[in-house]
C-alpha cells in the first residue's frame, strides 16, 4: 500500500464512521413514522433504536468521546486512540452532544495530524534555490 493511502486511510475511515452516524440519525432516530413503529411493541430493531435515543438523552456518547480523548492525549503516541477520539467525536457530534462531540473531534483530529506529521519526511523549503544557474550563452 502507498504511503498516500496508508495517510488517507484514517480519515476514509472517520468519514465512513460520520456517514453512518448519519444514517442513525435522519433514518433511524429523526423520522416521526420510525417513532410511530415502535409504539407499542414494533419490529426488532425498535430496542436498538430505543438504546441510541437513551444514549443520547443522557449524555453517554459525550462521556466516552471525552474518555478517548483524555486517553489519546494521555497516551500520545498511539495513533489509533487519536482516531478513536475524533471517531467518537463525530458520532457525539452526529447524535446531539455537540459540546463534547466537538471537543473530542477537534482534539482527535488536531492529534491523528500531528502523529501523521511525524513520520513524514521533512520538506526541503529552499530546494528551488538551490538549483544550479546556467549563464546565459
Amino acid at each position: 500500500m502507498s504511503r498516500r493511502w496508508r495517510l488517507a486511510l484514517p480519515w476514509l475511515a472517520l468519514l465512513a464512521v460520520a456517514l453512518i452516524a448519519s444514517g442513525l440519525r435522519y433514518g433511524l432516530i429523526e423520522p416521526s413514522t420510525m417513532a410511530q413503529r415502535c409504539s407499542g411493541g414494533g419490529p426488532w430493531w425498535c430496542d436498538g433504536r430505543q438504546w441510541l435515543v437513551l444514549g443520547f438523552l443522557h449524555g453517554v456518547y459525550g462521556v466516552i468521546a471525552l474518555l478517548a480523548t483524555a486517553l489519546a492525549l494521555l497516551f500520545w503516541k498511539r495513533t489509533w486512540l487519536a482516531w478513536l477520539a475524533a471517531a467518537l467525536g463525530v458520532f457525539a457530534l452526529q447524535l446531539y452532544c455537540f459540546e463534547a462531540g466537538a471537543l473530542a473531534l477537534l482534539v482527535g483530529c488536531l492529534r491523528l495530524l500531528r502523529l501523521q506529521a511525524t513520520h513524514l519526511p521533512p520538506v526541503d523549503q529552499h530546494r528551488q534555490r538551490q538549483q544550479q544557474v546556467q549563464a546565459q550563452p
